[in-house]
């Protein structure tokens, strides 16, 4: 087979960086990272070996690069924060699950993030140091000051935050990567997890306590009432006597 080079015109230096960014992409997502080959990467993107290492000298730099160009991190961080001045929990997380589960991040990037956990932990590492810790730093900072405003229930903040996105994670790989859709449009099923994880599962009494911002605080009205007044398991009563 010939060169892709000889029949592809000379790309500028942006263009040649983003076909080796999409054809890197593309066969890590597909064959993993030991499974590629660097010829593969630059035939695919129409450019010599010799030039695709001028470009990304090693596979940590070319990756590297890949999250820079794809990863939905830095532009989720920047709407999270923009909402959280509003202190609105309803749209926040809601914003949060409608972009996870809207195929952010792509499944491409997902297959290829599993596939640097499974292969190349030092890519992996890279990726959740460099992005995703950063994410759960200013979410969890929201989900404490929300806790601090008492609008949301007392816990770690940062296992809250955790438990959310674990929600729409476990969500997109059960449908992307192992093919198990549910058969709701995306808004449907963001809403519903927002909707379990700010107010649960349990339906409660009309008049139970809630929030400022409207999350009930499940089972309070119950154990308080059952403190305060007798039980009448506890308590039989007396048999009255005959005079």
């Amino acid at each position: 087979m010939g060169s892709l080079t000889s029949t592809h015109p000379r790309l500028p230096r942006a263009q040649r960086k983003a076909a080796i960014l999409t054809a890197a992409t593309r066969l890590f997502a597909a064959k993993g990272f030991s499974g590629t080959k660097t010829r593969e990467i630059a035939e695919l993107a129409g450019i010599s070996e010799a030039l695709l290492f001028k470009h990304f000298p090693t596979k940590k730099d070319l990756f590297a690069a890949i999250l820079a160009q794809y990863s939905p991190v830095p532009r989720l961080l920047t709407e999270v924060q923009a909402l959280a001045h509003e202190k609105n929990d309803e749209q926040l997380f809601r914003y949060i699950a409608t972009t996870i589960v809207s195929k952010v991040p792509d499944t491409q990037l997902m297959r290829l993030i599993l596939f640097s956990a499974l292969e190349e932990p030092e890519l992996s590492d890279l990726f959740f140091h460099q992005h995703v810790s950063r994410f759960y730093k200013v979410f969890s900072q929201y989900i404490a000051r929300r806790i601090k405003d008492g609008a949301l229930a007392s816990c770690d903040p940062l296992l809250a935050a955790r438990a959310f996105m674990g929600m729409l994670i476990n969500h997109r790989l059960l449908s992307d990567i192992f093919h198990l859709p549910v058969p709701h449009s995306p808004e449907m099923i963001a809403e519903t997890i927002v909707r379990i994880f700010l107010h649960g599962m349990r339906v409660t009494a009309p008049n139970s306590a809630s929030t400022a911002s409207g999350i009930t605080r499940l089972g309070a009205s119950e154990s308080y009432s059952s403190k305060a007044s007798p039980s009448r398991h506890h308590s039989p009563r007396r048999k009255r006597q005959r005079s």
